[in-house]
């Protein structure tokens, strides 16, 4: 019947109906010609030629500082000798005044010396464009200033609704033959002017059982803000080029204590860079991970009823966490396996529950990564995380499917051993517990052109509801 009248109605009026087709198609010809064209000139927009020459274009967002790729992941060693220059640009809207005339330009800006290099032909003659004092730190920039920019400390943001709350931190954990450790130097809100509380705690695990250790004190503004060189106590940390050297020296229950020395090294370009998640009046939490896996060394003595000297040689990570933490709860992993050969590979999972009144924690996805030997081969946020219990509500498994273009995998976590930490005061107080896993990983997947098949020893964090302390 539709068919019908429609049919009855074009021949109705034949010469209105051969106009309507006319100028239809020629619509839809024209939309599709402007599409074309305008895939075109995006292609040519984004040209390595048209902005200054090269093999490659790699566009950054604004909040990820060009001189991080430059000195860091373009250091890998299988990308440094293919290097043979990288300018950065920056583009920007300006605008030309005159009178009361306004028109809006786009301008782009590089580094003078770089930019020739490319032979760039709009600035290639021009003499009066030199490198500024400003372009000499770009283009002198070391994977190590690199390091340290990442791992720098940050201002407390102006968010009176959740001040109190703010706390800094670098955390490191390892593991040896003789034993492994978690360890945490942090830096919570002020606590008078110009002051601040911070402290530091150390969860040893040796022969089966853990030991804490800690220590507090009051630091001072312009202390923290020379971090990550920062001193908590008797105890500190100093990045020394890519080497983070830690002292430790923390009292423990029973009168036991712990002396000693520990190093970390870092590699260029085999970290994750800064990641900030921002929420509701002023609410924000971040995270980088500066080491994913480096070698580790160093002793520590232990004293006390458990006396014994320690040799940790073995692997280590680091990263560093900031932020507003009242309400917020995370489901964290990381493994490495065949440290220190060409197969290296490290993982790392993680996931954060901002409070309801600060963002929906429904949408706030997981994030996995995969890093090489050379750096990143695949990362993916289409992230689903599953906890399996014990029967007294204990974690027994973790289940992790990561989907993206570059990353699809499957990890699990076997739970070995559970270190409980009542959150019950200070700037992390969450109502919650904050269980701190070792156990065994099982990955399988594809990263990259990688195959992943490998199982791990590894490290996770999760949260329970509270418990009374035993």
């Amino acid at each position: 019947m539709i068919g019908r009248l429609a049919f009855r109605s074009l021949t109705a009026h034949p010469v209105r109906s051969a106009v309507l087709s006319v100028g239809f198609g020629a619509g839809v010809a024209v939309m599709a010609i402007l599409l074309g064209v305008a895939e075109v000139v995006l292609q040519q927009a984004r040209s390595p030629q048209l902005v200054g020459g090269g093999d490659v274009v790699i566009q950054l967002g604004r909040d990820t500082p060009t001189s991080l790729l430059l000195s860091g992941t373009l250091q890998s060693d299988a990308l440094r000798g293919r290097i043979r220059v990288a300018s950065p640009t920056q583009g920007a809207d300006l605008y030309l005044s005159n009178g009361d005339l306004r028109a809006r330009v786009d301008g782009q800006g590089g580094i003078p010396s770089l930019e020739r290099m490319l032979d760039d032909p709009e600035t290639s003659d021009v003499e009066e464009w030199r490198d500024t004092p400003a372009d000499a730190r770009w283009t002198a920039t070391s994977p190590a200033a690199a390091l340290r920019q990442v791992d720098r400390f940050h201002p407390i943001p102006d968010a009176p609704a959740w001040a109190d709350s703010w706390a800094e931190w670098l955390y490191f954990n390892g593991r040896a033959e003789s034993a492994r450790f978690y360890l945490t130097f942090l830096v919570g809100p002020a606590n008078g002017p110009g002051t601040r509380s911070a402290g530091v705690r150390l969860q040893l695990e040796r022969d089966g059982e853990t030991e804490t250790f800690g220590a507090g004190a009051t630091t001072a503004d312009a202390a923290v803000a020379t971090a990550p060189d920062l001193t908590i106590g008797k105890s500190s940390v100093t990045l020394d080029g890519l080497t983070y050297r830690i002292h430790l020296d923390l009292q423990g229950q029973n009168g036991q204590a712990v002396r000693g020395d520990l190093t970390l090294q870092a590699t260029p370009g085999k970290l994750v860079p800064p990641i900030e998640i921002l929420g509701a009046r002023g609410w924000r939490t971040g995270y980088v991970v500066p080491v994913m896996s480096g070698a580790l060394g160093g002793t520590l003595q232990v004293s006390g009823a458990r006396a014994a000297q320690l040799t940790l040689d073995g692997t280590g990570y680091h990263d560093h966490n900031w932020g507003f933490w009242k309400g917020v709860s995370w489901q964290w992993g990381q493994a490495q396996v065949h440290t220190g050969t060409p197969e290296a590979l490290s993982v790392l999972y993680g996931r954060v529950f901002p409070p309801p009144d600060a963002a929906d924690p429904d949408r706030v996805p997981g994030f996995v990564g995969v890093l090489g030997p050379d750096g990143p081969l695949g990362y993916a946020t289409d992230v689903q995380i599953s906890e399996t219990n014990t029967p007294d509500g204990r974690p027994r498994t973790i289940e992790v499917a990561a989907r993206g273009a570059a990353l699809d995998a499957t990890i699990r976590f076997d739970v070995a051993s559970i270190v409980t930490n009542h959150m019950g005061s200070g700037p992390l107080n969450t109502g919650l517990d904050f269980l701190q896993l070792q156990g065994h990983y099982t990955v399988r997947g594809r990263a990259g052109s990688r195959v992943l098949d490998f199982t791990a020893p590894g490290a996770a964090e999760t949260f329970r509801e509270s418990r009374p302390e035993q």
